[in-house]
């Protein structure tokens, strides 16, 4: 009788991943109908999901700012799978692509999440506190390196269109992997105090009484977090095709897949975020969507050069001049939204109104 009561510890987050594996090799490489086409959708979402939460429990292992580095680098993953597979088999037309993506990335990052965050943080508490040197810091990172990497190439002249020529583009991969680690190294030791939440006053908030994950969840969550990321960029590289058409069915342009492929690969970082503000965690936030956006363009800028000697087509980088305007206007916003170190409704509602008019303009140039 004791053993009929007794429960197997399995959850829809430890059998999703797995499932997901099931129908990834179900539909590898086949012609999928309607039906097909939707169930796969429905597996890409669920372990999205399912890797929100793995990566939480490790975060929450590891704990701050480490746990912040642990979605971060597994989106970045995701994000350079989807771009070189669809780049490879995409020919010609998809050498904007990786600009489309990680340009997305960061109006996403900077604008979305953290507008959101600051939104659900100010709604809930009224004001929302946060250091402002690890988040200044942070956002001086992102603004040099997407600079570098995707308004200079604009303006060069060795080469024809928006690219650089193989010396240009071997410095950009290289720099930004240079302050990539230097931010890295920067929040995890040198100045970690500074990437932790804190109160209005300034000091930093106590760990939450929340026990941590025992080592054996942890490592659990990690090969959990592992076979969905293999999942995720698998069924999104089967579901591409359905992309790409409802993209073109709908009338937008073709860069705009860019643009789901980003909102994609940040939905974990953008809920983790979110039920980080709700626990009045606004540092945590930030470092989430400041993370996000070093880690899309620190790491994918590197990876792309790389994979650009073996991809037919040009690699172009350089953004349009409506795309440098909006970069430059979500700098300057973050800017004036960070350097006081506390932030209201008002912020929030700022940076989503940018964040719309990217899209919008995404959907109509």
């Amino acid at each position: 009788m004791a053993a009929s009561r007794r429960r197997f510890p399995v959850s829809w987050t430890t059998v999703t991943p797995v499932l997901a594996i099931v129908v990834l090799a179900l539909s590898w490489g086949r012609d999928l109908g309607p039906v097909p086409v939707a169930i796969v959708a429905l597996a890409l979402g669920a372990t999205v999901l399912a890797a929100v939460h793995h990566a939480e429990v490790v975060a929450h292992r590891v704990g701050e700012p480490f746990g912040s580095l642990v979605l971060a680098i597994a989106v970045t993953i995701i994000e350079v799978a989807l771009i070189v597979t669809m780049m490879s088999s995409g020919g010609p037309e998809a050498g904007t692509l990786a600009r489309d993506t990680v340009f997305a990335a960061v109006m996403i990052t900077m604008n979305g999440i953290a507008g959101i965050s600051l939104m659900v943080g100010a709604r809930r508490y009224g004001e929302t506190h946060f250091n402002p040197e690890g988040s200044g810091g942070a956002l001086a990172t992102v603004a040099t390196l997407a600079s570098v990497s995707l308004v200079l190439p604009t303006f060069t002249t060795s080469t024809p269109g928006p690219a650089f020529n193989g010396t240009q583009l071997t410095f950009a991969a290289i720099a930004s992997l240079l302050l990539y680690g230097l931010f890295v190294l920067t929040q995890t030791v040198r100045h970690r105090d500074f990437f932790l939440p804190v109160d209005s006053d300034g000091s930093v908030k106590e760990e939450e009484h929340a026990e941590p994950p025992t080592k054996k969840a942890a490592l659990t969550s990690l090969g959990l977090l592992l076979v969905a990321l293999i999942a995720v960029v698998g069924l999104a590289k089967v579901e591409s095709p359905a992309i790409e058409a409802g993209v073109s069915a709908a009338g937008f342009p073709q860069s705009f897949v860019g643009v789901v492929i980003a909102l994609l690969v940040l939905l974990p970082e953008t809920l983790a975020a979110t039920r980080a503000a709700r626990r009045d965690r606004m540092q945590t936030s930030l470092n989430l969507a400041y993370g996000s956006a070093i880690a899309s363009i620190g790491l994918t800028i590197p990876a792309i050069a790389l994979a650009s000697i073996w991809l037919d087509g040009p690699l172009l980088l350089g953004l349009g001049a409506t795309h440098i305007v909006l970069l430059a206007l979500t700098i300057a916003v973050s800017v004036l939204t960070v350097v006081p170190g506390r932030a209201t409704r008002l912020q929030g509602g700022v940076h989503l109104v940018l964040l719309a008019s990217f899209l919008v303009l995404a959907i109509n140039p």
